[in-house]
């Protein structure tokens, strides 16, 4: 596995085995796991600190759900959500804040907050999104997604999924180059439930490490993600009475992609992604 060092303003990341925690805080009244839970800029800033203390390397703020079938939210009511967030927030954890917007303004606004990453689901459909990554200096997360949250899971197909992500997430990091975007403030995400069926996400999972010919640091963000759910409901049904049954198998995937070479993993609970990792690190000897 490859390991790389992100270094921009105050930070310094390390980014190998165990991979990095990005603390999950959708401050939406409609994301699929914990939509309205913290809407409350208040709520929302003690559960960012909550999860640092956890062990979150970074945390991700979003304003707009992109769960399948999601309405789109106007940048204007994405950026009332954000902001007081993370305006807030910045003062009082030492950790990066990454805004997850496919929308150039609002993460103009995010990192004039305070933010200091980009999370692109839409890999630059916003023209505008290269020249703000690029002129605040900021990382940039490029995501594969088919399709729209609005249409992504209305039969997504694919002839061979591992190299069709692979030539389009390359597409997207040769674009954020050309746009004056350096290689190394660059993260790709194969999107795992974004335009993929229930198998397709395990077969990513599977073959994460054909990634690594991308030459720049993984993300994975399987959690909660309702694949999860319906292998339980195939194979276990009766293990869904538990609560904290998706829970369970979101640290099945990231076990499996921390193994299989991913630098990130993005999650709602990170107290359990914590203890995963430890074990796993201790397992591995490392």
């Amino acid at each position: 596995m490859k390991s790389y060092k992100l270094k921009w303003q105050n930070y310094n990341l390390k980014l190998g085995f165990p991979p990095l925690i990005m603390g999950i805080l959708n401050v939406t009244p409609d994301s699929f796991s914990d939509g309205g839970l913290y809407a409350n800029p208040e709520i929302a800033i003690d559960r960012a600190q909550e999860m640092v203390q956890q062990g979150a390397n970074i945390i991700d703020i979003g304003g707009e759900s992109t769960r399948p079938f999601a309405d789109p939210v106007p940048e204007n009511i994405e950026i009332q959500r954000v902001v007081p967030v993370i305006s807030e927030l910045s003062k009082k954890i030492s950790v990066p804040i990454s805004i997850d917007t496919s929308k150039a303004n609002v993460a103009e606004e995010a990192i004039k907050a305070g933010a200091s990453m980009i999370n692109d689901i839409s890999s630059l459909k916003d023209p505008k999104m290269a020249k703000v990554a690029r002129q605040a200096e900021v990382p940039l997360i490029l995501m594969h997604m088919q399709g729209t949250p609005q249409t992504m899971q209305i039969g997504p197909k694919y002839k061979n999924i591992i190299e069709e992500i692979l030539n389009e997430l390359k597409y997207s990091i040769e674009k954020a180059e050309n746009a004056g975007i350096q290689r190394e403030m660059i993260i790709a995400d194969p999107g795992i439930g974004f335009g993929k069926t229930v198998e397709d996400n395990f077969n990513i999972i599977r073959n994460l490490s054909h990634f690594q010919t991308l030459d720049v640091p993984l993300l994975i963000g399987s959690s909660r993600k309702s694949f999860i759910r319906k292998t339980l409901e195939k194979h276990h049904p009766k293990f869904l009475e538990n609560s904290d049954a998706i829970e369970c198998g979101t640290q099945a995937t990231v076990s499996v992609s921390a193994l299989n070479g991913v630098h990130i993993v993005r999650v709602h609970n990170v107290y359990q992604t914590q203890i995963t990792l430890t074990l796993l690190r201790a397992i591995q000897n490392d």
